[in-house]
């Protein structure tokens, strides 16, 4: 018996070391057979990087070093909320770099005050900002490639989490590509600046332009050229008109070989020049001011009016017809906001106020195979007047007469994306007057569709580009000093550094938040919030009818100097009182009440958790072990029954 029973001890001493065996065998050969797999489990796929994000990866060639700074520490003490962020974006460049062949070294660092660390992160344009006590608390990354170039996200904020995997892969596409992205400008408008007869000498160039050539290399592009260089990485054409064939048969093909395009068109340009006679000033102002770039638009699946412009009764802003005249709304100048900017489009998320004039509208045309997203939108209290009524406009109030909204919103500015075929399916143009001297160079080979999807951006204003709209110069210590108040000069760069990333940084939009909010819960607190201001506006009608009986008692009265109350006015007056207690109590048990449902939700799933789901694994275990020593009392009595079963035979 007693033999029997090591037996039976060791046969299950050595299934466990042959359980083990197999586990650490198992461990082994997935760690060589999966390595690298990952399975991302959350509902967004917040951990699966877009294949934007993996062609960027894919097309690097050198190494590049990313440095993520953290201050745990000094965290943990000002805002332990910035901890779980901390931990999505280190997990995502985790991710990153597992995924970069080998191409992105990460490095996290924790840097302490007064360490070599710190100095290295301000050294790498990171910014810090002061903790509890003193202390610097870094939240950035920053970059380095083999030829010492680099590049920073300063801070991460969590209003900007959406766009977290666009920041990382322009920034590692940044440091791929270090040069100054180049910007053709192709322009009817004097932009850079024309020459003033009185003075003599060139005006200054507009703000945007200044602006612009801080970020970019800005190449100016004749009104007549015949081809596009290849080394712009993005067109930018401000108020085409007129534009000979040859023109528009160069951006035609520059669009189908892939390039980049910002696009301003106008119904009303306030800045076009064109029409001027000195001897007759009226001429200017009848003058036809519009721009359009038919037929490219056309073939590009885009439907645009020149001669509508777009007012809205929500948006119009305020001015003035004189300087001595009172303020009007003008239903033509527009005053957009966040909620009429596309949240989800990384040019736009971060504005907050764009200012434009005399805008039109786009639209896709029926069958379109281009994919049109808006950027920028009207209200739904717009709707189309005729370009002419601006012509000679002195007073805006006259817009409204007879003003109509259509309730729809329009689409003043959009992203255009998708394959394209060219207006000239024929070929090149004939040019009537080939230019004198040596013959040009041919040009590239002619193609009737486009070679990569078009990536165009098109904005139905011109005004907006003009100072008076977004930025106030002054001088300051003998300099001129440009100080903006709406973000027109913002969404330019956002769209031209968007645009002139690859077709791979372009294609990545924001994702959703890491953060998931109790559904639930908000639309509870919504309802509690609700009930409570209708309470309180009730009560405080109550209140001021009580209040207007004191006024009305009192103006009945004729010896009103008089410091004494009625006996009419000291029953109002106990009345109001008591209303008045009772109100204010109403009001305190409605605020009490807020969070009845919430607090009994809350309760609800802390009894599920704490109480009903240790039963549920209890039953469960209970009922898995009554099966096995029901399935044991089985097997014993099957084996108590076989000697005699064997005697018998």
């Amino acid at each position: 018996m007693n033999a029997n029973r090591w037996q039976k001890t060791g046969y299950g001493i050595g299934g466990l070391a042959a359980l083990a065996v197999l586990f650490l065998g198992v461990v082994m050969l997935s760690n060589a057979s999966l390595h690298g797999v990952r399975l991302d489990l959350t509902q967004n796929k917040l951990y699966t990087l877009t294949p934007g994000t993996q062609q960027v990866l894919g097309e690097l060639k050198e190494p590049v070093n990313l440095y993520f700074y953290f201050s745990r520490e000094a965290a943990s003490k000002q805002s332990p909320l910035i901890l779980p962020y901390a931990t999505r974006v280190r997990e995502f460049l985790e991710e990153v770099a597992a995924r970069s062949n080998g191409k992105v070294h990460l490095r996290v660092i924790d840097p302490q005050p007064f360490s070599e660390e710190e100095d290295r992160a301000a050294e790498l344009g990171l910014q810090a900002m002061q903790a509890t006590g003193g202390d610097s608390l870094y939240f950035g990354l920053a970059g380095t490639n083999s030829t010492d170039g680099r590049s920073a996200i300063p801070s991460f904020q969590a209003d900007r989490e959406e766009f977290l995997e666009y920041d990382v892969a322009k920034l590692i596409h940044e440091l791929a590509t270090p040069k100054k992205p180049v910007i053709g400008l192709l322009s009817s408008l004097p932009m850079q600046g024309q020459f003033d007869p009185m003075s003599g000498r060139m005006g200054e160039a507009w703000p945007i332009v200044s602006q612009l050539e801080q970020l970019f290399t800005v190449q100016q592009l004749a009104p007549d050229a015949d081809r596009i260089a290849k080394d712009v990485d993005v067109l930018m054409v401000v108020q085409p008109k007129q534009l000979p064939p040859k023109t528009l048969y160069a951006i035609d093909q520059y669009v189908m070989n892939g390039g980049k395009m910002l696009l301003f068109v106008d119904p009303n340009s306030g800045a076009d020049q064109s029409g001027q006679d000195p001897s007759n000033p009226m001429a200017a102002a009848m003058a036809n001011h519009s721009s359009d770039l038919e037929p490219l638009l056309a073939a590009w699946g885009v439907v645009y009016d020149p001669t509508k412009v777009i007012g809205d009764m929500s948006l119009g802003l305020e001015v003035r017809a004189t300087q001595n005249a009172p303020p009007v709304r003008h239903i033509g100048i527009l005053g957009l906001h966040h909620d009429d900017m596309a949240p989800k489009d990384v040019v736009t998320n971060a504005l907050e106020v764009i200012n434009m004039a005399t805008v039109g509208s786009l639209s896709a045309k029926p069958g379109a195979k281009t994919a049109l997203e808006a950027l920028l939108l009207s209200s739904t209290s717009a709707a189309p007047i005729p370009a002419d009524r601006f012509n000679a406009l002195t007073d805006p109030s006259s817009l409204r007469d007879g003003f109509l909204p259509t309730g729809q919103r329009y689409m003043i500015a959009a992203r255009l994306t998708g394959p394209v075929d060219s207006a000239f399916p024929q070929g090149a143009p004939t040019d009537p007057k080939p230019a004198a001297g040596p013959p040009a160079a041919p040009l590239a080979a002619h193609l009737v569709k486009s070679s990569a999807p078009a990536n165009i951006v098109i904005v139905a204003d011109t005004d907006m580009l003009m100072d008076y709209m977004w930025v106030q110069t002054r001088e300051m210590f003998g300099q001129r000093v440009a100080q903006p108040f709406a973000n027109n000069g913002d969404f330019v760069a956002n769209i031209l550094d968007n645009l002139s990333g690859s077709s791979a940084l372009i294609s990545i939009r924001g994702r959703a938040s890491f953060s998931r909010p109790f559904e639930r819960v908000e639309a509870l607190r919504r309802q509690a919030d609700d009930r409570l201001r209708a309470k309180a506006m009730e009560l405080q009608s109550e209140l001021q009818q009580t209040e207007s009986k004191l006024t009305d008692l009192q103006a009945k009265r004729n010896d009103q100097a008089s410091l004494m109350l009625t006996p009419e006015q000291e029953e109002e007056v106990k009345h109001f009182t008591a209303e008045k207690a009772r109100a204010r109590k109403e009001l305190r048990e409605t605020q009490r009440g807020l969070n009845v449902d919430i607090d009994r939700l809350d309760n609800a799933i802390k009894v599920l958790n704490i109480v009903v789901a240790p039963l549920i694994v209890a039953a469960i275990g209970v009922l898995v072990l009554a099966l096995r020593r029901r399935r044991r009392a089985r097997g014993s009595s099957q084996t108590r029954q076989s000697p005699s079963e064997s005697r018998a035979t």
